[in-house]
């Protein structure tokens, strides 16, 4: 059997919109390792495979932890056991662990959470959110929910397949469609709850999953009051579930496809539109909601640009800024609601 071969190159950057006129984007996920054989027949089949990069040290926790975060996480079982490991240290963080598992259509095990208001707190609306490509729905998510669901709202959110603690290959996404699909049938079910039945209903959407967000809005045009779009990607160094190793080949090609086919959907974009971006953003341009911004259809559309904030407007900047970001997506749905 014939030795094989790594060859390492750089992927062209992806963005949301790759032929918007942005500039180009640097991120750690744009190498790709394909491991081939060096001599070829017609026969040969191509293995492409992600090679594991090394987590760094996690600070303040055992080396017994550090050894189990640094496992190989392809798979749900072995997140799960990481999961359960780092529950204590994650209290300690004022976060703790629901488990929430539900089997969908496609036989798939689906990790999925909700936050409520507190009891004597009316219920305005419904907030589904989507998580970025190399984040989850639980750790800062914890908090951030919290806080909106304080102000009167059901927060609704799952695992894709493949990420966090959903079954599938971590960080795989075979087909995209088939996400959104996933997706589209999970919220479908939180809509029909008694709790929000009749009530508004909005979709959140960070990073990656701004482009899940929008499909599920190019999908369902009528069933959603309102669509909020964060550019910048979730990244933690206690997060030990989320993706950090180099995007699986078919995962970037099935990411480009999709936001190809958004790009040329934009004016389909019909829905109350509030997009936040940091100006500072290195990870995504905010160029990219700019032109988002101005080639959506929405009659009623908000773009909001922090100077001097980065990657993580939602929970990685200064108290006082989170706190804005926070407050500005609660202002904004609270008017929404008012409306109906």
């Amino acid at each position: 059997m014939e030795p094989s071969v790594t060859l390492r190159f750089r992927s062209h950057t992806l963005s949301l919109f790759p032929h918007a006129p942005i500039s180009s984007i640097d991120h750690p996920h744009n190498h790709l390792l394909i491991p081939i054989s060096p001599k070829f027949s017609s026969n040969t089949t191509l293995s492409v495979a992600a090679t594991a990069k090394k987590k760094p040290s996690i600070e303040g926790v055992s080396e017994e932890l550090n050894a189990m975060a640094s496992q190989n996480l392809d798979f749900a079982p072995s997140r799960r056991r990481v999961r359960a490991a780092f529950t204590e240290v994650h209290q300690q963080l004022d976060h703790f662990l629901f488990k929430g598992y539900e089997r969908n259509s496609r036989g798939l095990e689906i990790f999925c959470k909700s936050w409520m208001p507190e009891s004597g707190v009316p219920l305005k609306a419904a907030l589904c959110f989507c998580h970025g490509y190399g984040s989850t729905c639980t750790f800062f998510f914890e908090g951030i929910a919290k806080r909106i669901a304080a102000s009167g709202y059901g927060v609704y959110a799952m695992d894709y397949p493949g990420f966090g603690l959903s079954e599938g290959l971590h960080g795989y996404i075979p087909n995209f469609d088939d996400l959104v699909d996933d997706v589209i049938e999970h919220f479908t079910k939180i809509k029909a709850r008694p709790e929000v039945r009749g009530l508004p209903r909005f979709i959140l959407g960070q990073s990656m999953g701004g482009a899940i967000a929008l499909k599920v809005h190019l999908k369902e045009q009528n069933t959603w009051d309102g669509v909020i779009l964060v550019a910048p990607m979730c990244k933690a160094g206690y997060n030990v579930i989320s993706y950090d190793h180099p995007t699986r080949l078919k995962t970037g090609m099935e990411l480009l496809s999709a936001t190809q086919e958004i790009e040329s959907q934009l004016h389909k974009v019909s829905a109350p539109l509030l997009i936040l971006h940091g100006a500072a953003d290195q990870v995504t341009d905010p160029l990219v909601s700019q032109f988002l911004y101005e080639k959506a259809s929405s009659k009623d559309k908000t773009l909001k640009i922090y100077e001097g904030s980065y990657h993580g407007i939602l929970e990685g900047e200064p108290d006082d800024r989170i706190f804005a970001v926070h407050n500005d997506i609660i202002s904004w749905l609270d008017f929404r609601c008012s409306l109906k």
